[in-house]
């Protein structure tokens, strides 16, 4: 009877090493791409930024999400607190780069045209 209630922990190893294996697949692109800087997407802009850029921002949002779902257990928790925490990140996110963006143009075009130096 007391060996019915006992407790059975399930191992998570083969989980921790997916997570590894993706985290690091993912980074090893990101170093493989910044050393190489491939000609066809520093050249090719889209939105005021090169390719490459944008593949190094959607790359990193996505590991930042994967370690928010794998290490804060947000796979566990009801839907909504995960839409919740999902599409506000992702708002807030867009929002900045695209205030970055837009500042940083805007900078860039007022120290181009209305300095002397960049001597700040």
């Amino acid at each position: 009877m007391a060996h019915d209630t006992a407790h059975h922990h399930e191992s998570n190893t083969k989980r921790i090493w997916t997570v590894f294996v993706i985290l690091s697949v993912i980074t090893i692109v990101e170093v493989i791409l910044g050393i190489i800087k491939p000609h066809f997407l520093t050249d090719t802009s889209f939105l005021s930024m090169s390719l490459l850029n944008w593949i190094f921002i959607i790359l990193t949002i996505y590991k930042a999400y994967y370690i928010a779902w794998a290490f804060m257990h947000l796979e566990g928790e009801t839907k909504g607190l995960r839409r919740a925490i999902v599409w506000t990140s992702i708002f807030l996110i867009s929002y900045l780069i695209f205030i970055l963006l837009t500042e940083g143009g805007y900078i860039y075009e007022v120290y181009k045209t209305n300095h002397v130096a960049w001597d700040f």
